[in-house]
């Protein structure tokens, strides 16, 4: 039996691919070599767009509930506080907020969408060769007991990862720069008087000791260690030499440090794919793409990723487009994870140089920069991913006359609308999946573009004369003041080119 879509990773990246294909009605199985879920995480954050882009796919759940939503970041040098970033307050005039919540509940959350839809993960099962022809790709998989098998599918996708077994297999590069050589961090139980709600970051070393205040009690600290390690450490040692470093540099007592929860080692690497596509292998999420942790953006990056190639994925699976819409993908993705990947690396090289004349920069140029009102907002705009657009790119009318606001490619705010049948929702609430005709009478527009494709909405407390085509992530396709026949010419051309 041949799958339409084969996903390798059961990730957040993977598994919001698999619900976005599932909830369109299209073949999806997703495998993955651990045993089971994971218990531990490394993401804690969930910027505004990654929580946008569940609520979407009906994977946010209970998220928000459960997670904490002001976060600070404080910047030390010895005891003194030298700067404080609002990072999790929400800017004036925009909705959403980041959220302080595990990987390992965003994931929960997403299995149980997932499972809604009638799919499951298969743990235990391990990608080991795959070959693609110009009609399907054939996965040789290792089972549980050592047996192998053999897939058949359209597609297979990568979510596996940064070591990526369909990227190697794909013949894919993915070059890039180490960013720090080494870091250890450990998960503790303590009762320390550092701000419950963000991290704490001490910039006086040169070298990244951090603490980020987690749910129940718990602390996650990160230590940059000092050279002449052993290169495998036990996770007593690692938990041994992170908590000596964190007292020694913040003079903070470990007498009140409880159980252990996790230890770990890690490298940080700036590491981009040089495809994100080959053939009929695509790669997604850390698998196409890593960064330092600044800024949360790894984890929501990989959903953004999810979510486009999924709905262009399904149009094509489904009939609905021509295979072509699907380059589309890595030349929408592809140039803001580049943007991306310089901006977190930039924040690690200026926040923890290495020379006297980098601190001096730091202290006395960038820190009196940062403290400014206006910047932390930027700061907070770039990092929530809401600004995120795909302006000039190949899915973007360019005829809309550029005075008016939201441009086509730009994320469309979550404003709040009416259904045909008179009942009010708000935008994001209403996408559900589906292309969205906004206008003052959406209805010879669905009836044009036809009702299995698109929905129809009319604003609420506007009375903008424009016509709004968005599309199922949120962007804006089209707009203007043209008949149904002249944007069903549009869609047509972007959804069946000549």
């Amino acid at each position: 039996m041949t799958e339409t879509v084969l996903v390798v990773g059961a990730g957040p990246t993977g598994l919001a691919l698999a619900v976005c294909l599932a909830m369109r009605g299209v073949g999806v199985r997703v495998i993955d070599g651990a045993q089971g879920p994971s218990s531990t995480s490394r993401a804690l954050g969930l910027q505004p767009r990654g929580a946008e882009v569940l609520e979407r796919i009906g994977a946010l759940g209970e998220l928000p509930q459960r997670s904490k939503a002001m976060l600070t970041i404080n910047y030390l040098d010895g005891q003194r506080l030298r700067l404080q970033l609002p990072v999790g307050r929400a800017a004036v005039g925009l909705e959403k907020q980041a959220l302080l919540v595990s990987q390992a509940e965003v994931e929960g959350e997403l299995r149980r969408r997932f499972a809604e839809l009638g799919g499951k993960v298969e743990w235990s099962t391990r990608l080991v060769g795959c070959e693609q022809t110009t009609e399907l790709v054939s996965a040789t998989v290792q089972l549980a007991d050592g047996t192998t098998e053999r897939l058949d599918a359209d597609w297979l996708v990568g979510c596996d990862g940064a070591h990526s077994v369909v990227r190697k297999l794909a013949g894919i590069g993915f070059p890039g720069r180490k960013l720090v050589e080494r870091l250890l961090m450990v998960d503790v139980e303590a009762d320390w008087p550092y701000d419950a709600n963000g991290s704490t970051t001490w910039m006086s070393a040169g070298s990244m000791l951090s603490v980020t205040a987690m749910p129940d009690n718990v602390w996650r600290v990160f230590s940059e260690p000092p050279p002449g390690l052993p290169e495998v450490l036990s996770e007593a040692e690692i938990t041994s030499r992170v908590l000596e470093e964190f007292s020694r540099r913040s003079g903070t007592s470990l007498d009140t440090v409880g159980s252990v929860r996790w230890a770990s080692e890690f490298r940080l690497h700036r590491r981009l794919a040089d495809t994100y596509r080959r053939g009929r292998i695509f790669l997604a999420g850390d698998a196409a793409h890593i960064q330092s942790p600044s800024g949360g953006q790894g984890q929501n990056t990989g959903l953004g990723d999810a979510e486009n190639l999924g709905w262009k994925l399904a149009l094509v699976a489904n009939g609905r487009a021509d295979a072509c819409l699907l380059d589309t993908y890595e030349a929408e993705r592809r140039p803001l994870t580049k943007r991306v990947l310089a901006a977190t690396s930039s924040a690690i090289d200026i926040m923890l140089p290495t020379t006297c004349w980098g601190r001096f920069l730091r202290d006395h140029v960038v820190m009196p920069i940062l403290r400014l009102r206006v910047v932390q907002r930027r700061l907070w705009l770039a990092a929530s991913q809401l600004t995120v657009s795909y302006r000039g790119g190949p899915l973007a009318a360019s005829s809309t006359p550029w005075s008016r606001r939201p441009r086509p490619g730009d994320r469309v705010p979550d404003l709040p609308c009416r259904r045909i049948d008179g009942t009010e929702t708000t935008l994001h609430a209403a996408i559900g999946g589906s292309w969205v005709v906004l206008a003052k009478d959406p209805t010879p527009y669905v009836d044009a573009l036809g009702p299995d494709l698109v929905r129809g909405f009319t604003p609420v407390g506007t009375t903008q004369p424009d016509v709004l085509l968005i599309r199922p992530d949120g962007h804006l396709a089209w707009r203007g003041r043209g008949g149904p026949e002249m944007l069903s010419t549009w869609l047509n051309q972007v959804l069946w080119p000549a």
